[in-house]
């Protein structure tokens, strides 16, 4: 038997994520989006990243050398475009994720993006312009973000932080108290973000959509929406995000 033989070049588009190290969430809810497909696979390599602050040390975990590092790894697979899963660039400044995004496809040839990036994508693809923000970080990363993403026209119309800074703690809030705060958020919003990779705020969408009327996009399903169009893929299912299908 010959390898010819035993082998194909037919496979399914290959997506390859950057994950937190504490990050719980991404992936099960990114095979929880994806449901029973076969058409694309995930694949994980892991960077060390624990407390989110505003300060030097919660900083450097975010630099370029472990994102390359990361992304070299992920490109043995063979996988057709990178994501940096995980949202720092929103306090960081976008700048640094177009960075990050060059860094990866000098090293590897890959078409990349990253969370922080996928969301300012669906801001201009879907003419959004003021975002109701929830998130489970301090108030003065929230902050933070209202100013990074008004540098780039996006207006925070009202924010809501859980005032957690662990980053496994994240992935332990109930997806259900994300609910009241939504709806707080919703007038005068063209749509409401759930903006940390390693909060479960997918199982909730479709209730907030409902009762709100107002679009949602989960920090999860926005980066898989995002890799999935890069990749020519068929995207998601209205019920992640009326936008994102």
């Amino acid at each position: 038997m010959t390898a010819e033989s035993i082998t194909t070049s037919e496979r399914p588009v290959r997506i390859g994520m950057i994950v937190p190290s504490s990050n719980t969430c991404l992936e099960p809810v990114s095979y929880r989006l994806l449901g029973g497909r076969d058409d694309v696979t995930i694949h994980s390599a892991r960077i060390p990243v624990t407390r989110i602050a505003l300060d030097g040390g919660s900083d450097r975990q975010f630099d370029a050398a472990g994102m390359r590092a990361a992304a070299e790894l992920l490109a043995t697979a063979d996988v057709d475009v990178i994501a940096w899963n995980g949202t720092s660039g929103s306090w960081l400044g976008v700048d640094h994720d177009r960075m990050l995004v060059d860094e990866i496809t000098a090293a590897t040839g890959i078409p990349a993006t990253t969370s922080t990036l996928a969301y300012f994508d669906a801001f201009t693809q879907f003419g959004l312009h003021s975002i109701g923000l929830v998130t489970p970080y301090t108030a003065d990363v929230n902050e933070q973000i209202a100013a990074r993403y008004a540098q780039q026209g996006i207006a925070i119309s009202g924010h809501r932080a859980l005032g957690l800074s662990d980053n496994e703690s994240f992935a332990r809030v109930r997806p259900e108290s994300l609910v009241a705060p939504s709806e707080e958020l919703a007038d005068g919003a063209d749509a409401l973000i759930y903006l940390c990779t390693n909060l479960y705020g997918a199982p909730v969408v479709e209730e907030v959509e409902r009762r709100t009327g107002v679009p949602v996009l989960d920090s999860v399903a926005v980066t898989l929406w995002r890799c999935l169009a890069l990749a020519d893929a068929p995207l998601l299912e209205p019920r992640w995000g009326r936008l994102l299908a």
